[in-house]
């Protein structure tokens, strides 16, 4: 499980995703609910640089959590440092949870898990970010 030297590389490729409606229970992890935005495989051999995730709130105001996970699937509580944590999401607005400013680098193994706070409404995730290798 090594990232790639990120000096000397052969592709970059940007791509940009989504996940529409989040709620509370979302996801693999019951009501938890956690959604999976970006995965990085543990033998990929390559290095993610998230440059954007934005948030965006429909219908009723809701919160949104965003955590780093150590392992792809989110094995434990334990192997997660949050990245924002309830962060309000105003109604029919959007909210930039990561920018170029604060750009984060998932390596192998690792991902990023996003879920709504049990308010009403739901959230919607936009995400660009590169693929290096």
């Amino acid at each position: 499980m090594a990232a790639p030297n990120i000096v000397n590389v052969t592709t970059i490729t940007g791509v940009t995703t989504f996940h529409a409606g989040i709620a509370v229970t979302t996801g693999g992890k019951g009501a938890v609910g956690i959604t999976t935005v970006v995965s990085n495989a543990a033998s990929s051999g390559k290095v993610l640089k998230i440059n954007s995730l934005v948030a965006a709130g429909i219908a009723a105001t809701t919160g949104v959590t965003l955590q780093y996970f150590n392992h792809v699937n989110h094995a434990s509580a334990g192997s997660t440092v949050s990245i924002g944590m309830s962060m309000a999401v105003p109604t029919f607005s959007t909210l930039a949870i990561i920018t170029k400013d604060n750009s984060v680098y998932l390596e192998e193994n690792t991902s990023l898990g996003i879920f709504a706070q049990p308010n009403t409404g739901t959230i919607d995730v936009v995400c660009s970010f590169e693929e290096i290798s």
